[in-house]
């Protein structure tokens, strides 16, 4: 099953990352439009790369309950601009410091820190405006309402933000692993299970038994692309990252190869691999996109 997944996950994924770039170039304001050199780093900051692992998993959820595309762009831009403003965030000085993002300088140093908190600011707000306004939607206002509310919630306190604030903490401090996957569930994890959540609030009727076997995948998922994230510092270089190699291991941040050594993390994130894709028992061949997406976190070189 596994050859299979990820050659149906290989047919669409190319699809799916030009569709979501096409979507997001539509909904963020036009480069030239006032104030433009806060539009343009908007449009910097999210257009031209990365791996849009969330806007994939949106579709994919959205194949796997048979929801047509055009229902899907919305959800699949808002949750890619938040994981965008956070990036544009961390990357600051008061945060990570990083000069490096997607192989190209970060935000706030091709065009200046005020921009790039601006820019971040924006982002956010723009995504909740997408799932209370895209009309291609087609959802009711109380589906909307709960959308609005998953994705607050996985990008505050108790989601992502939180995590960072764990994250900020930690730095040269000693944690066990129960510590190490309490901030990853914040930090990463929350907002890939929003990428699944929000897909799956586009399918009205859908029976709580389904909505918790795909929040049991997005789960594992997400924990896992954390640990692959952690492999990749380690063994990975500086031009395939598209950010600087070895950059945890320099802040002294705690990591799972650090506490669990290299082949340990390997087999954590297999064994994550496994329990997702016993998540999605249930489904039929419509879900294989969803179980090429965990191979491929698992796998993925950068």
């Amino acid at each position: 099953m596994t050859t299979e997944a990820l050659a149906e996950l290989t047919r669409r994924m190319p699809d799916w990352r030009a569709r979501a770039e096409q979507a997001l170039s539509r909904c963020l304001p036009a480069a030239n439009l006032h104030p433009a050199r806060l539009h343009e780093a908007m449009r910097y900051a999210v257009l031209g790369g990365g791996k849009r692992v969330r806007p994939v998993l949106v579709y994919a959820t959205g194949l796997a309950l048979g929801l047509p595309e055009e229902r899907l762009d919305g959800p699949a831009c808002a949750v890619e601009l938040i994981h965008a403003y956070s990036l544009v965030h961390d990357d600051l000085p008061a945060m990570d410091n990083d000069d490096l993002r997607r192989g190209k300088p970060t935000c706030h140093r091709a065009y200046d820190e005020a921009s790039a908190i601006l820019a971040g600011d924006a982002l956010q707000a723009l995504a909740f405006q997408i799932l209370a306004r895209d009309a291609a939607l087609a959802a009711s206002a109380a589906a909307r309402v709960e959308m609005i509310a998953h994705l607050a919630i996985a990008a505050g306190s108790r989601g992502m933000c939180g995590g960072q604030a764990i994250d900020l903490a930690a730095v040269g401090q000693p944690l066990d692993i129960a510590q190490l996957e309490d901030m990853h569930i914040h930090k990463t994890g929350a907002l890939i299970r929003a990428a699944v959540q929000l897909a799956a609030l586009c399918a009205p009727g859908l029976d709580a038994a389904t909505l918790r076997s795909l929040d049991r995948y997005a789960k594992c998922v997400g924990l896992a692309f954390q640990i692959r994230d952690d492999i990749l510092d380690v063994e990975a270089n500086t031009e395939t990252l598209g950010k600087r190699q070895g950059a945890d291991i320099a802040r002294a941040k705690p990591t799972y190869p650090s506490l669990l050594g290299l082949d340990e993390a390997k087999e954590r994130a297999r064994l994550l691999h496994e329990d997702a894709l016993a998540s999605l028992e249930q489904f039929d061949e419509r879900a294989d996109a969803l179980r090429g997406v965990s191979h491929y976190i698992i796998e993925r070189g950068h």
